[in-house]
């Protein structure tokens, strides 16, 4: 019972909390200065005259672009170097050396696309100075570059006739100043309260029960959990991520980290029905995410709850965190998969293989569930694009979205944000299968090893961060051919959404007539949803059946992997 209230509450908490959290965003990304916040607004006036900010200056889709590849790339040299020279640096009292070439590789990449996968076991590898001044610092920098793309996109929407889409210095300076720095500040002091470490102590030897020498790990650890969920980050300060006692160690902190997860992408949904000035539109959207989710959740939870003819045991156990219970943690792998967080509180590696096969394919979706911190919202609004025209085609009109006519260029990029992330997991997954080295990094054999290389190729390619933790990814294959997809899967969706909201900007809002299709109705709703589940379905359904779908069959009848 404690299970379903906990699953309740967090559900209301989110339904009356994020629309309030989008009103919020919408007037502090609105046209304009927006509005004084004490404190706060010195803040955002003071970097910009430290960086030589011009905040008023307008930008064209390419300007954005070039701006946001170079801080980007900047935050990806600061960040290598960090890992490479960590044994020179402060504040690393176990004395970590620093880390290799590919591994430094796969790391700064994966922090500057928020992505946060790691190959590493941080309470290990890593020092305070790299957690907090190389990490935590792209957990904001990377959350940021992700909510500026979709102000821009949103721009594109809403302006008439015009060339530029805004300012992404600005974009990103107030998104980290009022949204991700006071949020988590109030996230991470609530955390401490709950009893997540934060210091910069050395590790503690202890005498345990059994007269045997353990070492607890220390460091700033609530500091870098607070926007690690925020900002759908996802990387965590140990090995074990959020099943950590350290970095969860209550019911109330796992409420906490999991409503942290949804809420920003939630409430998003909302900010971007009030800045196209649509509620009717946001709803919409609204209605295909959340009917995604749930979907995904009662399937996971069907399939976990069953019992494996295997064992003689109902439900299944392994790999789940009992402090959590498996309602908890089956709930949690579904918001991690459905945004772009990819933090975990149980063994992946031990669902289901349907529920395994779930959280798989949330990530093949796209991430368009919830997505993460403003790429989200933009990978909808790709299908978005993609079911208006294929509207305007069988009813023989020209294909309109918010008042802007959507023709050849918008379509050719939405089909690359589309279909690159596809191939990426694709082609990834293949060449991985071909190379025996690589197959010696896997766990298991069989559909399930095929899943744990699926799953890899997946959350790298969207930007989500997390692993099956079957397969050992701390080679140089891997920690290159992760890294390259990693970075091709976040260019993906950034460029064509900065490339359509330019060529929507250029474009005249045009008024709804007679011949207009409407974007508000439940039957676009279920258009959007089925051209969504489509795509991914006919992509993905070979790979599915030959991993997850054929090891549920093979459970069935006894066998294991």
């Amino acid at each position: 019972m404690e299970q379903w209230f906990f699953l309740i509450s967090l559900i209301l908490f989110l339904l009356i909390f994020s629309p309030v959290l989008g009103r919020y965003m919408a007037s502090i990304f609105q046209e304009g200065d927006g509005p004084s916040i004490f404190l706060l607004t010195p803040l955002e006036k003071g970097i910009y005259r430290f960086c030589g900010i011009h905040p008023e200056e307008e930008m064209t889709w390419q300007h954005y672009a070039k701006s946001l590849i170079l801080f980007n790339f900047l935050g990806f040299i600061a960040l290598f170097l960090i890992l490479i020279f960590q044994g020179f640096l402060p504040l690393n009292p176990q004395g970590f050396a620093g880390v290799g070439f590919a591994l430094a590789f796969n790391t700064a990449i994966s922090f500057v696309t928020n992505t946060n996968w790691q190959a590493y076991a941080g309470e290990t590898t890593l020092s305070y100075f790299t957690q907090m001044m190389g990490l935590t610092v792209q957990n904001f920098a990377s959350a940021a570059t992700g909510n500026a793309v979709l102000l821009a996109f949103i721009r594109g929407i809403t302006r008439h006739s015009s060339k530029t889409i805004g300012n992404f210095w600005k974009d990103s300076v107030r998104t980290t100043v009022y949204l991700l720095l006071p949020f988590s500040f109030l996230f991470a002091f609530l955390l401490v309260g709950q009893g997540v470490i934060q210091n910069v102590d050395p590790y503690v030897k202890v005498s345990t029960v059994e007269h045997q020498t353990q070492t607890l790990p220390m460091g700033p650890v609530a500091s870098q959990v607070a926007i690690k969920q925020l900002g759908t980050n996802g990387g965590g300060f140990f090995n074990a991520n959020s099943a950590h006692p350290f970095e969860n160690p209550t019911p109330f902190s796992n409420f906490l980290e999991n409503f942290a997860i949804l809420w920003i992408p939630i409430a998003t949904i909302f900010m971007f029905g009030r800045m196209i000035k649509s509620f009717k539109d946001s709803l919409v959207l609204f209605f295909v995410k959340t009917s995604l989710f749930v979907l995904a959740f009662a399937i996971s939870f069907y399939s976990q709850m069953h019992s494996n003819p295997n064992f003689e045991i109902t439900p299944f156990l392994e790999g789940i965190e009992t402090r959590f219970s498996s309602l908890k943690s089956l709930f949690w792998s579904i918001s991690t998969t459905a945004t772009s967080n990819g933090s975990v509180n149980m063994m992946l590696d031990s669902l289901s293989p349907l529920s395994g096969g779930i959280i798989l394919f949330n990530m093949m979706l796209g991430e368009v569930i919830f997505g993460g911190v403003g790429v989200g919202m933009c990978g909808i609004l790709m299908f978005v694009l993609l079911t208006v025209f294929l509207s305007g085609l069988m009813v023989g009109r020209t294909p309109e979205y918010l008042g802007k006519k959507i023709e050849k260029e918008e379509i050719q990029w939405t089909i690359v944000a589309i279909l690159v992330p596809c191939a990426l997991i694709l082609f990834g997954s293949s060449l991985a299968l071909s190379l025996p080295n690589a197959l010696d990094s896997l766990g298991n054999q069989g559909p399930h090893g095929l899943s744990e290389i699926l799953y890899a190729f997946a959350s790298a390619s969207a930007n989500n961060g997390s692993a099956f933790s079957g397969l050992n990814a701390n080679t140089h294959f891997f920690n290159i051919i992760l890294g390259l997809t990693m970075l091709m899967g976040r260019l993906a969706i950034v460029i064509p959404s900065l490339a359509i909201a330019g060529h929507l900007a250029d474009k005249k809002i045009i008024p709804p007539s007679i011949g207009t299709f409407s974007t508000q109705t439940f039957l676009f709703g279920i258009l959007l949803f089925c051209v969504i589940v489509i795509v991914a379905g006919l992509t993905f359904f070979p790979a599915l059946s030959l991993g997850p779908l054929m090891e549920h069959f093979l459970m069935l009848d006894g066998i294991t992997f």
